[in-house]
């Protein structure tokens, strides 16, 4: 989750778009993605062809591909993620990869994400002004980013509609 998290907040900061759209989130331990963190959890009802086709039940903290072989090519397998999305995700692991769960939630706690603010037991939602200022966007970026935020929020709700 932490590592979705840094790859969702590392695209914000190079591109002003997210890769998932998901809302971030305080939780007692870090900053996640609210909607990945109830998938996770198995908290939501997923389509066909979803997330409980793709992804394994978690264990210890950890998700995985159902079958890794269901990725065969990821060239076309992975058309939903873009040149930047692949490189940002890489670069996520590449950082911060190597860490253990509880080490990268201490750096997350630690200044790595000072957007999070402990929620003392509960969830709190991070604004996105709030992100977006601390990585060092202008009040006009900032706007702008907001906007084209939830002009595609509405685009993929009323896509949901059909």
């Amino acid at each position: 989750m932490k590592l979705m998290y840094l790859a969702e907040r590392e695209s914000l900061r190079l591109f002003g778009e997210t890769i998932t759209g998901d809302a971030f989130v305080s939780m007692p331990h870090g900053p996640v993605l609210s909607m990945t963190y109830d998938c996770i959890n198995g908290n939501t009802k997923h389509k066909a062809g979803g997330w409980n086709d793709w992804i394994a039940d978690k264990e210890n903290h950890f998700v995985a591909l159902k079958d890794p072989n269901m990725l065969r090519n990821p060239e076309e397998d992975l058309l939903a993620l873009s040149e930047s999305d692949l490189e940002t995700l890489d670069k996520t692991w590449q950082e911060f990869g190597h860490y253990g769960a509880w080490e990268l939630r201490n750096k997350t706690h630690d200044g790595l994400c000072p957007e999070w603010e402990d929620p003392k037991g509960s969830s709190r939602p991070i604004r996105i002004e709030k992100l977006l200022k601390i990585l060092n966007y202008n009040e006009a970026q900032i706007k702008g980013i907001v906007n084209n935020m939830r002009d595609q929020a509405e685009i993929n709700a009323r896509l949901q509609m059909r």
